[in-house]
């Protein structure tokens, strides 16, 4: 049985707390849903802020909704063009990473950490990772099938959880490597 996955871009992209989301934008602000993403209630948002590194700048879209702590993702080609540290991290794993400014239309804030280069990854539910014989946090590596570019990526973590849906996210850089059209079908093959 090939163990397919859809295999989707996530291009950079920023999470806001909601203390430093009320910072960018205004006292009480909402986030504005622009369209919704293919991890369940996670969604592209209308708002957009400028990421200021040593070097240059760069505008990243927001996704919603709030987090507990703000976040920047960052191709590796994004982090060392605007002069930011950006190591490869799982979501959510921001201890000690890079730093840099985050202005909206209402102000600015400076993080201090939580600039990464997400680690390339599978969302799975419990049925999908019992079907396939993986379990949360195995690494595994995925077969990129396309023309001309087709490649195999290694250092590809399963995250387990009942409230995602089955897909791979790999960055721009990844992307633009194996020549992805804006998502294909992958197989995962150890």
């Amino acid at each position: 049985m090939a163990k397919e996955v859809l295999v989707e871009i996530s291009a950079r992209h920023v999470h806001v707390s909601e203390k430093d989301l009320e910072i960018l934008f205004g006292k009480g602000y909402k986030l504005t849903p622009k369209k919704e993403l293919s991890q369940p209630g996670q969604f592209a948002c209308e708002e957009k802020v400028t990421v200021v590194g040593a070097k240059s700048q760069l505008k990243a879209s927001i996704l919603g909704p709030v987090r507990p702590d703000t976040q920047v993702e960052l191709s590796l080609t994004d982090a060392r063009s605007i002069g930011v540290t950006a190591p490869i991290r799982e979501s959510g794993d921001i201890k000690g990473t890079g730093s840099c400014k985050l202005i909206g239309p209402a102000g600015q804030i400076e993080i201090t950490e939580g600039v990464i280069a997400a680690k390339r990854h599978i969302h799975m539910t419990p049925e999908d990772a019992e079907k396939y014989g993986i379990v949360d946090k195995q690494i595994v590596s995925v077969k990129i099938p396309t023309e001309g570019r087709a490649l195999v990526f290694g250092d590809v973590v399963a995250r387990v959880s009942p409230s995602y849906k089955l897909a791979m996210h790999i960055d721009t850089d990844e992307a633009n490597a194996a020549c992805v059209p804006g998502s294909c079908i992958g197989e995962i093959i150890d």
